[in-house]
């Protein structure tokens, strides 16, 4: 079995409280876009789990969430059949897009099928928040409101599709390194909430990254591409997540493509669209 693995922007992130174990509170807008892994499945009759990737900067070891979430679902099911699991990677790690969550999350959708468990979506979620906060929302897919660790999904109605231009940085940053310099002088409530607003007014302007001020001071140059499509004239433009990739969301495909080619030259760019829940879930499987 052929598994598109896709990535994740953030249209909107609040930080709302921090918890005593030192995870944050958050409040954040999670959208799909046509920017895929591919995972491949093959049952063998050793009893083991065989990972390996086209990616040499990534472990394909047993840290990886890939080997992890098939770990969780041998042991929690007592499977005794093995799988093997070759991934082709395109979306780099430490750009914020959620590769290795979304890997882990087709990874026990595939496996589910595979090893004939029955699993409904409620009960795969439940397995995806022990491996990561945004695993449980690539079960669901399109856009969604993430609170709590992020892993409290609620499925919104999609937007239309948009044009999405993501620029990806030579460089990767750590999550835990934006959240451990966050200023909790910053945190939001809900009366000031951008994401609120949005809910009632599905005006794309509204929204904000709240980590941003924090990724600026570390990262400059992350500014500086946000200032560029913004003078580009798109919709929206965010850091995605903690970074390091920026993204821009442009009413028109002619007028992103008419930006693609101003600025391909000087960064590394893609030309992707937003995917409703209804495209995300016909794309998954492109093989049995």
């Amino acid at each position: 079995m052929k598994i598109k693995s896709f990535a994740k922007i953030n249209l909107g992130l609040e930080i709302t409280g921090k918890r005593n174990n030192g995870y944050h509170e958050v409040k954040t807008l999670l959208q799909t876009v046509d920017f895929y892994d591919v995972l491949e499945f093959s049952p063998i009759k050793r009893n083991k789990i065989l990972l390996k990737g086209d990616e040499k900067k990534i472990s394909w070891g047993k840290d990886n969430l890939i080997f992890r979430a098939a770990l969780l679902l041998k042991e929690q099911f007592q499977i005794s059949n093995g799988i093997k699991i070759h991934v082709t990677k395109k979306i780099p790690p430490g750009k914020g897009l959620g590769g290795g969550s979304s890997n882990a999350a087709m990874t026990l959708y595939a496996l589910n099928k595979i090893w004939g468990l029955d699993l409904g979506k409620e009960a795969l979620m439940d397995l995806g928040r022990h491996l990561g906060a945004d695993v449980p929302f690539f079960l669901e897919g399109g856009l969604c409101l993430g609170q709590g660790r992020g892993d409290d999904i609620s499925p919104l109605s999609d937007l239309v599709s948009l044009p999405c231009l993501l620029i990806l940085p030579s460089f990767s940053i750590k999550t835990a390194k934006i959240y451990g310099h966050f200023p909790s002088s910053l945190t939001s409530k809900d009366k000031d909430s951008k994401i609120i607003k949005f809910l009632d007014s599905r005006e794309l302007g509204l929204l904000e990254n709240k980590l941003e001020e924090t990724v600026f001071c570390l990262y400059p140059q992350l500014k500086v591409i946000k200032k560029l499509f913004q003078s580009q004239g798109c919709e929206l433009s965010l850091v995605s997540g903690t970074g390091s990739a920026v993204y821009g969301l442009f009413s028109e495909k002619k007028k992103a493509e008419e930006v693609l080619k101003r600025l391909k030259k000087s960064y590394t760019l893609h030309l992707l669209e937003t995917l409703s829940r209804e495209r995300y879930w016909k794309s998954l499987e492109i093989g049995v």
